[in-house]
């Protein structure tokens, strides 16, 4: 977090720099993007430097009271994001724009708050959403461009990417996703999931020295989409390290539906580092206007 402060509440003169009352209340909706590598995911723990803990921490300053916040869904310790979203109640009345520029003042450059607005009562960051989409970026090339280590896997061999979206296809649909899932203490039951859309595709990407890629493989940066109503534990990670086996060759295509139907997290790959996804937008209905 950088040194930034707020010296006035982005509320209305006449407030209170105490926690406001509920008839005084209202909800907001943050959209918020930061680089995970430094952060221990985003849930706050005790002793651990987190997203929440930060964007937390600057929200009590700005806000002048205690902030109980809700995400669309907690990212794992250095996966980053573009549009995590987060609800919250503060005073009604709060000037939004005073408050971003606030709150990005006080947590750049790691964490940056893109939007900022009012959401009716009911609104629920995690709880109203219908879809989450992710994206993971993989580097072909043999030699790995620095520029772009912090946030892609360098796997440094070209893939066969027909076969891995031939694999990623069999995704689709509604599943049960234990095979990919790991096991949280808990949180018991099936752990079935409606896949929306899972599609690979080439990014353009400078070219770098290397030995020419085989016929039909990819050589270059690709990036896999991936939107569903939920995700379990580490899903898209152990999805994508296993659809990397796929394009190595160390998998058929066809495995993926063995792999679903096992529903035994050993009879998938491994998991793929964490530095390579991030979380790109979450979808929720039209929502009404908020009160004024």
């Amino acid at each position: 977090m950088g040194p930034g402060t707020a010296t006035t509440p982005p509320w209305p003169a006449s407030s209170s720099s105490e926690p406001p009352g509920a008839p005084d209340r209202q909800r907001l909706k943050l959209v918020v993007a930061y680089l995970g590598s430094p952060f221990k995911g985003f849930a706050a723990q005790p002793g651990q430097v987190t997203v929440a803990g930060a964007l937390g921490a600057a929200l009590e300053k700005v806000l002048r009271h205690p902030v109980d916040m809700t995400c669309a869904g907690r990212t794992d310790a250095g996966v980053h994001a573009w549009g995590q979203v987060v609800s919250l109640d503060t005073v009604a009345g709060a000037d939004l724009a005073r408050l971003q520029r606030a709150l990005n003042k006080m947590l750049n450059p790691l964490v940056s708050v893109r939007e900022v607005s009012w959401a009716p009562p009911g609104f629920d960051a995690r709880r109203s959403a219908l879809w989450r989409r992710y994206r993971y970026r993989v580097e072909c090339a043999t030699w790995p461009d620095p520029r772009e280590a912090a946030t892609t896997w360098h796997v440094g061999e070209p893939l066969d990417l027909r076969g891995m979206q031939a694999a990623a296809d069999s995704l689709l649909g509604e599943h049960d996703f234990s095979s990919f899932c790991h096991a949280v203490r808990g949180r018991p039951g099936p752990l079935v999931r409606r896949v929306l859309t899972a599609e690979w595709s080439s990014e353009p990407a400078p070219a770098v020295d290397g030995p020419p890629a085989p016929a039909g493989a990819a050589s270059g940066r690709l990036a896999f989409e991936i939107k569903a109503n939920a995700f379990c534990h580490q899903m898209v990670r152990s999805v994508v390290g296993t659809l990397v086996e796929v394009g190595q060759g160390r998998r058929r295509a066809g495995d993926m539906l063995a792999v679903l139907e096992a529903r035994d997290r050993a009879a998938a790959g491994p998991m793929a580092p964490p530095h390579g996804l991030c979380l790109e937008e979450v979808g929720y209905p039209s929502l009404p206007a908020p009160r004024p």
